[in-house]
């Protein structure tokens, strides 16, 4: 086990539920909810062994969960743009909601079809928009590691686009 698995696996129980209904009151989603919690444990565990006051972890896993959730919707945002201005250079007379709502839950679907490392791979280096760097830190791997499991990650969300 990696140091500091223990530990974090007793935080884990001691604070998920809280970090769940928080998560769960700023999205009004479960399922995301749920996956930012984990993606906050994720990026939480690479900095648990330089945790100075175990006391804090509260705090920085309610700050984590904050800005994940500030995350996904500046994503979010930015996609509904993207989408609008590529709905408009088609020259479409009104964007397709329902088709919007389509491609996301796609997109969705085969980001939860990742393992947990891939899709935190891609989470922190697209969402967090973090470097290899600071990726591979926060998941206690190395940079080049860090570089497979985005690869092979989007590598399997483009052929689940395609084929799904």
């Amino acid at each position: 086990m990696a140091p500091g698995g223990g530990r974090l696996g007793e935080l884990y129980l001691r604070h998920a539920d809280s970090a769940l209904r928080l998560a769960y009151l700023m999205t009004g989603d479960r399922v995301l909810a749920e996956d930012l919690v984990q993606d906050a444990f994720v990026k939480l565990a690479g900095r648990l062994m330089h945790l100075r006051d175990p006391g804090a972890f509260d705090a920085y896993l309610r700050r984590t969960v904050v800005n994940l959730a500030h995350s996904h919707f500046r994503h979010k945002r930015v996609e509904r743009s993207y989408l609008k201005r590529q709905a408009g250079s088609a020259d479409l007379r009104t964007p397709a909601r329902h088709e919007d709502v389509g491609v996301r839950e796609e997109m969705w679907r085969a980001l939860q079809g990742l393992s947990a490392r891939q899709r935190a791979a891609i989470v922190l280096r697209f969402y967090e928009d973090l470097s290899e760097a600071k990726t591979a830190e926060i998941l206690g791997c190395p940079t080049g590691t860090v570089k497979s499991l985005v690869s092979r990650g989007l590598e399997a969300l483009r052929g689940e686009i395609r084929h799904g």
